[in-house]
């Protein structure tokens, strides 16, 4: 498989693209990197890997396989995660016949100083997103950011304003965007084939939990308060967050890094999973750089969250299925629609996508073009399918859940201003953002 990946042409490539090439924003050029040096090949990107987990080994594989993109760097706070990566870059590279060796730091800051990286791929924790990705683009890089795309709303307002100002690219990881069963579904709610849409059901999973972990001696060769960043240093360490991987023999993760589930550290599958389907919803309804106007939590929140949009639409995140599928489920006056990375169904068969081409076995992240669509925005200077507007509105949707479920009652919401109203106590307001860990900062 290796080799027939190696052998793909650079037309093969841009011609599997089409899709996730649609719907592009023009945006201004913006200079080369503050070096000012230039490169003999105006195609080619190099890339520096900033969070080298088992999401990132995922990114790598389809990064690194693109024609006239190198992969030259990677930084992570956990040693072994670092060892990891230098081997398999250098082994694709080494196979390739290519005199390419990946150098990898424990500091963003040392990969960020290396004028000859063009964009930086960020697939570390939720709460290290923003600072960052600030961080890059105000040392003139490119950034493909993981998603959700920030841990607070705050931090997604001031990653918006810093990518606007610094004239860079920004693309956030909302893989779906790039997936014809998702691009098809979208197209025809958005084109009136099921008639006005009153109820959307996005279902992702319960909201984040308190952290409950003991306490466990720390690796060696991780360097916690690093991870830590601006959370508060009283944090312990549990294996489940980080999750252990071993060189030899070779073992990757067996599970997903569980920072994710829990209050302190991540935003629950509210977040997590949100950060897709609810993707989905606001993009079919037309929300994109906008949102609703009222949360409530059903229930204690642990049963489904409701959000309101200002049209009289009702997005809820309860099941559209027994079997509880992760998706969308749009319903209209004329019938309806479901999608998931799994299936496609429709209340008329007419609806139905045409079959998909044939793809290798993988990860989904590189059974899609988006990477490729991240790269090509890049090239083209333009906003690619998952700009920092729509990233910053669908992540804004999933937050607002989690603070109505934090506060035990409806919040309302101006997606114009981004405040909130009808918040006389200042409670709302108050989980906008939190107090960074000194000496960490944002801006």
């Amino acid at each position: 498989m290796d080799e027939k990946r190696n052998r793909f042409s650079r037309r093969q490539f841009v011609g599997s693209s089409a899709l996730g090439l649609a719907g592009i924003m023009i945006i201004p050029s913006a200079a080369c990197n503050r070096s000012g040096s230039t490169k003999k090949d105006p195609n080619l990107v190099r890339l520096g890997f900033i969070g080298l987990g088992r999401q990132a080994m995922y990114l790598t594989d389809g990064f690194i396989r693109i024609p006239d993109v190198e992969v030259l760097a990677g930084c992570d706070v956990y040693g072994i995660k670092r060892t990891r990566f230098e081997r398999k870059v250098n082994t694709f590279y080494t196979e390739a016949g290519k005199k390419i060796k990946a150098a990898t730091y424990d500091k963003y800051g040392d990969l960020l100083d290396r004028d000859d990286i063009d964009a930086v791929v960020i697939a570390v924790p939720d709460h290290a997103h923003a600072f960052i990705a600030i961080a890059a683009l105000k040392a003139g890089k490119d950034v493909y950011l993981e998603k959700p795309m920030t841990f607070t709303i705050f931090e997604g307002q001031q990653l918006k304003k810093t990518v606007r100002e610094t004239g860079r690219i920004l693309g956030v990881g909302s893989q779906q965007r790039s997936d014809a069963n998702f691009r098809h579904a979208v197209t025809l709610v958005q084109t009136g084939a099921i008639g006005s849409v009153s109820l959307v059901n996005a279902f992702v999973g319960p909201p984040p939990k308190p952290y409950d972990l003991i306490e466990e001696p720390v690796p060696a060769d991780l360097n916690w308060d690093l991870w830590l960043g601006p959370l508060p240093g009283n944090i312990h360490y549990n294996k489940e967050l980080n999750p252990p991987i071993s060189l030899d023999p070779p073992m990757d993760e067996e599970y997903w890094a569980g920072w994710r589930w829990y209050r302190e550290t991540g935003g629950g599958f509210t977040t997590d999973w949100g950060a897709h389907m609810f993707d989905i919803a606001q993009w079919g309804l037309g929300m994109d750089g906008s949102g609703p106007v009222e949360i409530s939590p059903v229930g204690d929140g642990s049963e489904y969250i409701s959000w309101k949009y200002a049209s009289g639409v009702i997005m809820t995140s309860e099941p559209f299925n027994e079997i509880k599928t992760r998706g969308v489920k749009f319903w209209g006056e004329k019938g309806w629609i479901e999608v998931s990375r799994e299936h496609f169904a429709a209340s008329d068969p007419s609806f139905n996508p045409p079959a998909p081409p044939a793809t290798e076995d993988g990860p989904y992240e590189t059974k899609i073009p988006h990477q490729l669509n991240f790269i090509e925005a890049v090239r083209k200077r333009v906003d690619p399918v998952a700009s920092v507007e729509t990233g910053h509105s669908s992540c804004t949707v999933c937050t607002l859940g989690n603070i109505a479920v934090e506060l035990k009652r409806t919040i309302r919401w101006d997606p114009a201003t981004e405040t909130f109203t009808e918040d006389a106590d200042g409670a709302a307001k108050g989980l906008l953002h939190y107090r960074y860990r000194k000496p960490w900062r944002l801006i």
